[in-house]
């Protein structure tokens, strides 16, 4: 699969003149923050869960995926996977309507634990594929998420087949309840903008250059002494983590977990939203996913509203898909850049 050439933004505190350079080039990233943070105050609860909330969410499972794909090339369909790992070990080791099956024991234990069996898993699932490339990595981690699917599908003992988990709560700690809206949106809202901002340092550290220059020629990056195979397993980690984590929230925000929140139709709806917002920068992740979110949410009830079926709302999500790829390969964010670039560039031809 052809990647895009990942960009990245330099992060470095800003000093002296420097600043209203910094600023200038982070404008939109900055703004998009500012109205984040003050979004509860106008918002109601809808638009902070269903939507934002959960693109935000999903977008870090997205993240995850771009990280792998942008700055390593390596395509796993095995992100959403390893959040169901997280999201079904909160539900075991913490409390759910299943007491025959959960094991109540408190959040700041299961909940730590489940996303260190989910980086288990997705390290593990990165070796398998890590000596691998282009539509073999692809094939191996469909395997792992198909077969994952079907455990969970199957087993009743432990995740309690195609029924899954309900009642699944959010914490409560330092006096507040997280599971409501506004609480929820603003642990969310953290734990995004961090993966968001960690991506964007390793991108720019030495682990994260090696990884790209692993991307693009791995034999010369082995030749000089790096070991490909362990850059690839730790940025598999790396990207669990990040996805683990996002599971747990979505978890939190839906209070169930199914085999369905796994299945085929989830595992390609990250990569679509990763590939719609753009490979070629983080915050194309968390673009795709709202983009994603509000065409899940509303077309049913635009279809609706034109006299036709809305079970073919799935249609309208896949013909969007096709126009951002066939106009802009590398998504949304490549549509900003080009059109950024023309107005700069007619700015600059206008005052000459």
């Amino acid at each position: 699969m052809a990647l895009t050439e990942t960009s990245t933004p330099s992060i470095a505190a800003p000093r002296g003149g420097a600043l209203s350079r910094w600023v200038s080039r982070h404008a939109a990233i900055l703004l998009l923050g500012l109205i984040l943070v003050l979004l509860p105050a106008v918002a109601n609860e809808f638009l902070l869960d269903q939507i934002v909330g959960w693109s935000l969410a999903l977008g870090m499972i997205a993240l995850s995926l771009m990280f792998l794909a942008g700055y390593g090339g390596m395509v796993s369909l095995a992100q959403m996977t390893i959040a169901g790992v997280a999201g079904y070990m909160v539900a075991v080791l913490g409390a759910s309507s299943l007491p025959t099956i959960s094991l109540f024991w408190p959040w700041w234990v299961a909940t730590p634990l489940a996303i260190a069996i989910a980086v288990v898993f997705g390290t593990l699932s990165g070796a398998l594929s890590a000596r691998t490339e282009g539509i073999y990595t692809i094939m191996i981690t469909l395997a792992i998420a198909a077969a994952f699917f079907y455990l969970t599908l199957q087993n009743w003992p432990i995740f309690n087949g195609f029924n899954g988990f309900t009642t699944i709560p959010a914490p409560h700690f330092w006096g507040v309840n997280w599971r409501a809206p506004v609480p929820l949106y603003y642990l969310i809202l953290f734990f995004a903008a961090s993966s968001y901002g960690a991506v964007v340092y390793i991108s720019r550290a030495p682990f994260g250059l090696a990884l790209q220059g692993v991307r693009d020629n791995p034999r010369r990056m082995e030749a000089i002494g790096y070991n490909v195979a362990a850059h690839r397993v730790a940025a598999h980690a790396f990207a669990a983590l990040i996805a683990a984590i996002g599971g747990v929230l979505l978890v939190w925000l839906n209070n169930q977990i199914s085999p369905f929140s796994i299945s085929f139709e989830r595992v390609i709806d990250v990569l679509v939203i990763a590939v719609v917002g753009g490979l070629g920068h983080p915050i194309g992740a968390f673009v795709g996913a709202i983009i994603y979110v509000i065409l899940r949410t509303f077309a049913l009830d635009a279809l609706l509203a034109v006299g036709l079926d809305g079970r073919r709302f799935q249609t309208i999500i896949g013909l969007g898909f096709l126009l951002i790829v066939l106009f802009s390969p590398d998504g949304v964010i490549g549509l900003w850049r080009r059109w950024s670039a023309r107005l700069r560039a007619n700015g600059g031809s206008r005052r000459l």
